[in-house]
């Protein structure tokens, strides 16, 4: 049987992680984006987290940042939260980000934990901390050590949940164990960060998930969620198990997620454009294969 009393959703349930269109000269696509955000609300996107490692947020200006927000929040009209990322390996820099992201209307932040400089457990938290006093809008922690270098350990997590303003939790870590004990412990929302876990943490309490396949697959994902909720597990397996060889060539072929949505929505004829450098678009054989992959799923 599924959960009677369901878990905390501040942003909601089927969050996107956007992709940030761009014009085919590489300037920020304020239109395609529009056209992109509602789409992916029509299909079942309760929210949309932007600025984040898809949406190549280390390529993007401040300025840039502002204008998406402002972009998809009219697009959206209300109808599904907006999550703007902030987090930068420098926390005065973060801090100005997470005003800006409120003053162009932003729901919440999204704050990753400072990448390069690798601080202690001690410093991290007071990094978040400090984040989180200096803004009125609820913060999600952002876990993802093979991107950072460094784990916000789930006693850190235990302590911020303390915190009035930090709600919730994407989690990349990789660690279902720790994980557990965060949901044991704390009335936080924790949502899956990597498509494979999304039915493993929503069985055990998650709130749902912040997904990259969302860009070109949220009718699909929300589907698992949905058979879950009402009473289905054994539909709701088939589906996640369904949706594996997608998650694999978008998530696990050793090119970014960035990458793999733009080039599969590309070739849907949706907002995407290039890829800022450092970054390199998807070359033709990995492209046919992603199609591949995207063409082999069957209707929920």
């Amino acid at each position: 049987m599924t959960p009677t009393v369901s878990p905390p959703r501040p942003f909601g349930r089927t969050l996107c992680a956007m992709i940030t269109p761009f014009t085919d000269t590489g300037s920020l696509d304020l239109d395609g984006a529009g056209l992109l955000a509602d789409r992916l609300v029509a299909d079942g996107c309760d929210g949309l987290v932007l600025s984040g490692t898809t949406g190549e947020s280390p390529t993007t200006t401040d300025a840039e940042k502002a204008a998406l927000i402002a972009a998809v929040r009219e697009a959206v009209a209300g109808r599904a939260s907006i999550v703007a990322g902030v987090g930068t390996f420098d926390t005065r820099h973060t801090v100005e980000l997470a005003l800006a992201a409120q003053k162009a209307g932003a729901d919440g932040l999204l704050v990753v934990g400072p990448y390069y400089s690798r601080p202690p457990q001690e410093a991290l938290e007071a990094h978040f901390r400090e984040v989180a006093d200096a803004c009125g809008l609820p913060l999600m922690l952002y876990d993802i050590p093979e991107r950072t270098g460094i784990r916000i350990e789930p006693e850190t997590v235990v302590r911020l949940a303390g915190h009035p303003r930090i709600v919730a939790v994407k989690d990349c870590s990789h660690d279902f164990l720790g994980a557990q004990k965060v949901l044991a412990r704390t009335e936080l929302a924790y949502y899956a960060g990597c498509d494979e876990h999304n039915l493993a943490l929503y069985a055990v309490g998650a709130a749902g998930y912040v997904s990259t396949v969302a860009n070109v697959a949220p009718r699909r994902l929300r589907a698992v969620l949905d058979a879950f909720d009402a009473g289905d597990t054994a539909r709701a397996a088939r589906l996640q198990r369904g949706v594996t060889p997608l998650i694999e060539s978008m998530m696990s072929s050793g090119l970014p997620g960035a990458v793999t949505a733009k080039a599969l929505l590309a070739a849907l004829g949706l907002p995407a454009g290039p890829v800022r450098p450092p970054l390199r678009p998807a070359g033709r054989e990995a492209a046919d294969g992603l199609l591949r992959a995207y063409e082999s799923l069957t209707a929920p």
